[in-house]
C-alpha cells in the first residue's frame, strides 16, 4: 500500500515534528478540496445548500470536540506532545476524507 506522506521514506532521518508538519499540509491541501466543493454545493442552494450549511457548522462543532476529547486524554495519559499532536491531526483527517469522499459522489 503506497504512503499518503511521500516523506515517510526518511522518518527515520527526520525530526518527528517535521513529518507531522508536512501531514498538516497534505491535511490542508485536502480540506481546501473538501471547502470547493462545499462552496459548490452552497452555492446551488435549495434543501441540499441549506442542509450542507447545517451540517458544516455541526460537523465542526463535533469535530473540535473530539479533538479536545483527544488531546486532553492524551495529556492525561502522560503522553509526549508530538504523539498528542498527531491523535488531534488524525481526528481531524479523519473528517475531511470523510467529507471529501460524501460531496466527490
Amino acid at each position: 500500500m503506497p504512503s499518503r506522506n511521500p516523506l515517510e521514506m526518511f522518518n527515520s532521518l527526520l525530526n518527528p515534528w517535521f513529518t507531522l508538519s508536512s501531514q498538516a499540509v497534505l491535511l490542508g491541501i485536502e480540506a481546501q478540496s473538501v471547502m470547493a466543493m462545499r462552496m459548490m454545493r452552497l452555492a446551488a442552494g435549495g434543501a441540499n445548500g441549506q442542509a450542507e450549511a447545517q451540517r458544516m457548522v455541526t460537523e465542526k462543532v463535533a469535530a473540535f470536540a473530539e479533538a479536545h476529547a483527544a488531546a486532553v486524554a492524551g495529556v492525561v495519559a502522560g503522553s509526549n506532545g508530538h504523539h498528542v499532536a498527531k491523535k488531534v491531526l488524525n481526528v481531524y483527517g479523519k473528517r475531511v476524507r470523510g467529507n471529501r469522499r460524501r460531496l466527490s459522489r
